[in-house]
């Protein structure tokens, strides 16, 4: 069980989330290094150094962001590639020792996603649900009217780093990409990182679109069970996986995460579990994690991952921020240790069940 942190500047302090009981690990990066850029060796070791000082483990990274030439297969997208590549050289030299602290020597997780400019979208950060907490929320319509060039998208979930101009092109560029285009850029990407990955002993986790589905006029690829089937036919690489994400899945109903669990076992090297409720066709609200509490059967979901043998990472994803709680919208620390706990307990439900 691990716990999202992203550094020194994060609300929620390292020796919170090492009160959580049964959360040994911290899923963090280099949020500062620019998309493209290579990841120092000095800055790996400061922040292993601190996680490790509060008694926890760091060995799954979240994420190397992908460059915008590399899915648009731009002028700079050889050399972004390589870059990515020596940051993936760096995590394994600074990461890949056993741990002294907790004595781990779990393989090391980079998780990464190829959506175009925005990372994970919404249209709410702050809905307030039945019971007075917020939650991220996503509705179509509202985004249907929403124009990004204005600034009336302002999300925690991408990295605002473009001004006007460049994003501006960067819209037109996808807008005139097909979809099939930026899947072929996605397959190169990954027959080039792949067996790199595999000779450091690193899994890759790709993370799916969130949500699943176009956003601004730009495509989005990996939406399903679909699009990962075809992208592990096309990079058989051990090392080439996946990041099952109940709730980027499960914004379409379409998708059923426990079959996708069964179906990819072996390829899901990282998880994250997390709740939501579908509102109407495109549109979406995060909830608690309890099966009871949205639109998605928590329980089915950790059996299979229990059943099929799943022993990598998993996190709580998004939270809500309840009792007060003022900090980074859907990473609060209340709701995902909350969720964790119950997580944890669903496994050892399952595991028992299992061995019986």
């Amino acid at each position: 069980m691990t716990f999202r942190w992203f550094g020194t500047g994060d609300p929620v302090p390292l020796g919170y989330i090492r009160q959580i009981p049964g959360v040994s690990g911290v899923v963090s990066a280099l949020h500062d290094i620019s998309p493209g850029a290579v990841w120092p060796e000095d800055k790996l070791t400061i922040l292993r150094g601190r996680v490790e000082a509060a008694g926890l483990e760091f060995r799954v990274v979240e994420s190397i962001p992908v460059a915008e030439d590399i899915k648009l297969g731009g002028p700079r997208r050889d050399e972004m590639i390589e870059n990515w590549v020596r940051s993936l050289r760096a995590v394994a030299r600074i990461l890949g020792p056993r741990s002294e602290v907790t004595g781990s020597d779990a393989p090391i997780v980079v998780t990464y996603n190829f959506m175009p400019v925005f990372d994970w979208t919404r249209s709410d950060l702050v809905r307030v649900l039945p019971d007075g907490s917020t939650a991220l929320a996503y509705d179509a319509e509202t985004v249907a009217r929403m124009d990004p060039l204005d600034g009336d998208l302002e999300l925690p979930g991408w990295l605002a780093s473009y001004s006007r101009q460049q994003l501006e092109e960067l819209l037109e560029a996808y807008r005139q990409t097909p979809a099939e285009t930026v899947y072929d850029n996605l397959v190169s990407f990954v027959r080039y990182v792949a067996p790199e990955a595999e000779h450091l002993g690193i899994r890759l986790a790709l993370h799916p679109d969130d949500p699943p589905w176009p956003v601004f006029g730009i495509p989005r690829i990996i939406t399903g069970a679909a699009p990962l089937r075809r992208l592990f036919d096309d990079v058989p690489s051990v090392a080439n996986g996946l990041c099952l994400c109940a709730g980027s899945f499960g914004a379409d109903p379409a998708n059923d995460i426990e079959a996708m669990a069964r179906e990819f076992a072996g390829r899901i090297h990282f998880a994250h579990l997390r709740n939501i409720t579908v509102t109407k066709p495109g549109s979406f609200m995060e909830t608690a994690h309890p099966s009871g509490a949205g639109s998605l059967d928590m329980a089915a979901i950790v059996d299979a991952l229990v059943e099929t043998g799943y022993q990598g990472p998993v996190r709580p994803d998004h939270g809500r921020m309840i009792w007060d709680e003022a900090g980074k919208p859907g990473y609060g620390l209340y709701d995902r240790a909350l969720g964790a706990a119950y997580l944890l307990g669903l496994i050892e439900h399952s595991e028992r069940g299992h061995k019986a």
